[in-house]
């Protein structure tokens, strides 16, 4: 999920820690509950695994350095700056690599769809080309059929033992009802050939990446 999150947010934009926390939650709101202290090791090892990348740092105003668009060139200037620039208020500022964005294809494209899980793929759909958004937007739509069946089969079986117990299940039962007319708008919204982000503007991120 964090990894998932992480990479999605830097596909926009380099930004470094404290920018990126604060994107995280202005972008997923309640979905996100990232901490400095989760963010850090999983951006740690985002950079180990090569899948991010320190591409400047910041030394007063947390403003991302501009990319020339050369990794080496980058590394080289980052380097540099580096050298004479080791104050505390000093922050890293991270890019998506080309490693990066092949591991963020593949979280997307991953069938897990729990409520969380689905809710944070959403939020990065631009990512997605329309077949995998279909693949997942079509196999969320299976499971919130299953559940509905599910619910309702319980709430046959125990009649009107509990009166309360029923009324839960009942609800649990319209909200799903609703998510699912929520999710086959979308479906037909694609079929129809809606509004592709990848269509329709640059694939490149607004801050560039190594």
């Amino acid at each position: 999920m964090i990894e998932l999150a992480i990479l999605g947010i830097l596909k926009e934009a380099n930004l470094h820690g404290y920018e990126l926390k604060k994107h995280l939650r202005t972008a997923l709101g309640p979905l996100c509950s990232v901490s400095f202290g989760s963010l850090y090791p999983a951006l740690n090892r985002l950079e180990r695994d090569g899948a991010v990348a320190v591409v400047a740092v910041d030394e007063a105003n947390a403003v991302a350095t501009p990319m020339t668009g050369s990794f080496a060139g980058e590394a080289a200037a980052f380097r540099a700056r580096r050298r004479v620039t080791r104050g505390p208020r000093n922050k890293k500022v991270y890019g998506i690599t080309e490693v990066g964005e092949a591991r963020l294809t593949e979280l997307m494209a991953d069938p897990a769809d729990d409520e969380r899980t689905f809710g944070m793929k959403l939020a990065f759909f631009r990512w997605c080309d329309r077949p995998t958004r279909l693949h997942l937007l079509e196999r969320r739509c299976a499971t919130l059929h299953q559940r509905l069946d599910e619910t309702r089969g319980v709430v046959a079986a125990r009649g009107s033992d509990d009166p309360y117990v029923r009324a839960l299940m009942e609800h649990d039962s319209e909200s799903t009802m609703n998510d699912i007319a929520w999710i086959s708008r979308l479906i037909a919204s694609e079929e129809a050939g809606g509004d592709d982000t990848l269509d329709d503007r640059d694939k490149e991120p607004t801050g560039g990446h190594p």
